[in-house]
């Protein structure tokens, strides 16, 4: 099935790229510590490598978390429910997240132009955060019109 070789492709690209991110993101945890307690000279810029890699892995790895239905959720009720009410409620969940990552693309967007007309950049760094909010927004809308074709296609949850 192309789903099923797509969910695949998807999770092993995501899984290197983010490895790659969280070997960095180490890296500069580990160099930031070590330089601030024994030599009394932490990373320049640390903290901000720090906050820009932490959102590069959570964005980053948005759209396979959206195309493996990995969001939190809580099965409180839907144990007793049948296959065609398990099957609406996924639909309905679904509508959900495509509501909330339309939102949050949208916001973000619109922080990303106003970071981006201000020239708001990083302190120490200088990088612009306006391209970066834009960046995580472009991820949402990739999420939000992953879990709509799911809708769409009416596809199974991922196992």
């Amino acid at each position: 099935m192309i789903i099923g070789r797509l969910r695949v492709a998807c999770y092993s690209a995501t899984a290197v790229v983010l490895g790659i991110l969280l070997l960095a993101l180490t890296a500069v945890t580990f160099t930031d510590v070590v330089g601030r307690y024994l030599f009394s000279a932490p990373l320049p810029g640390g903290p901000e490598l720090t906050e820009l890699l932490v959102m590069a892995v959570v964005f980053g790895g948005l759209p396979a978390l959206c195309l493996d239905d990995g969001h939190i959720t809580a099965d409180l009720v839907t144990q007793r429910l049948g296959p065609k009410a398990l099957a609406f409620q996924l639909v309905l969940a679904r509508l959900a997240s495509v509501a909330v990552l339309g939102l949050a693309c949208w916001q973000l967007w619109k922080i990303g132009v106003r970071l981006s007309g201000y020239g708001q950049t990083t302190v120490f760094l200088k990088v612009p955060l306006g391209p970066v909010a834009q960046t995580a927004s472009v991820i949402c809308g990739i999420s939000a019109t992953v879990v709509l074709g799911m809708v769409l296609m009416r596809v199974e949850r991922a196992k």
